[in-house]
């Protein structure tokens, strides 16, 4: 069911201290919201609270910030509890913990792999256990499960991020269904590069995959209010032209989409060594 007033919501945001979680919550909130801040950066969640409330100082809302580690289960189950000992009901819960790291297949290690399947992947799917029963009951609810066009593509050196975004691709859509009929909506939200201090973090692996970032965090918190409210199953939101480009092939031919992508990258290599 769509959530058309967002007015005395209740709404959970994993990694709200900053990026997207933090423009969402804040879009939020201006709206009428109440607004569950979650994030693993406790100094950062309170940074991010106070923005929001002295951006909207007219706005009524509550505001909570709830150190949590998604990849805790026990954390999560607390987050969600809380929430509702604070706010009686859960209405929104939208998934933007998540960390980026790219590099070759041959030296991301197996707990690099590990650690971001836990955090993007299993960070969600706990998300998705600790607020279920509680929808269930009011029988509403709304899901916003935060992937990436990594989620749609074959990204050379970013094997590990694609496997957890594809993972969140897959789990969304089977978890829709399951869902049918029950007045919880979901939506999954593909952005291709977003200026958030994630794309800063690892400025060599950057170069090497020649980010361009044409989102903001306002522009894709924006983009997920109105998706939720017209309950879009699908939001892909990809700016750069290459990026469109090769989200059409992927549709349209797998294998032509793979072979172009692992051609670029070895063109993008050879002209890196030859530069040096």
């Amino acid at each position: 069911m769509a959530l058309t007033n967002f007015a005395g919501a209740v709404a959970v945001i994993t990694g709200g201290a900053s990026g997207i979680g933090l423009a969402t919550a804040q879009a939020l909130y201006a709206r009428g919201a109440h607004v569950i801040l979650a994030d693993i950066n406790s100094d950062g969640l309170q940074r991010a609270k106070e923005q929001i409330r002295q951006s909207n100082s007219d706005a009524t809302g509550i505001i909570l910030s709830i150190p949590t580690d998604v990849t805790s289960e026990q954390q999560v189950q607390s987050l969600m509890g809380q929430t509702i000992e604070a706010c009686k009901r859960i209405d929104l819960v939208i998934t933007s913990a998540g960390v980026g790291r790219g590099g070759p297949i041959d030296l991301f290690t197996a707990t690099e792999m590990q650690t971001m399947m836990n955090i993007n992947f299993m960070g969600t799917y706990h998300c998705v256990q600790a607020a279920l029963t509680t929808m269930r009951q009011q029988q509403s609810g709304y899901f916003v499960l935060l992937s990436s066009v990594a989620g749609k593509l074959c990204a050379p050196m970013l094997t590990g991020y694609c496997a957890s975004k594809w993972a969140i691709r897959g789990f969304s859509a089977a978890l829709r269904a399951e869902l049918h009929g029950s007045g919880i909506g979901v939506t999954t939200v593909y952005p291709a590069w977003v200026e958030t201090p994630m794309i800063h973090q690892e400025e060599e692996g950057m170069r090497l995959l020649n980010v361009q970032a044409l989102l903001t965090a306002d522009q894709v918190a924006a983009e997920i209010l109105q998706a939720v409210t017209e309950e879009r199953r699908d939001l892909t939101l990809a700016p750069n032209p290459d990026i469109a480009l090769m989200l059409q092939i992927m549709k349209d031919d797998p294998d032509k989409a793979e072979q172009l992508a692992g051609e670029a990258f070895r063109q993008r290599m050879a002209e890196i060594s030859d530069r040096q």
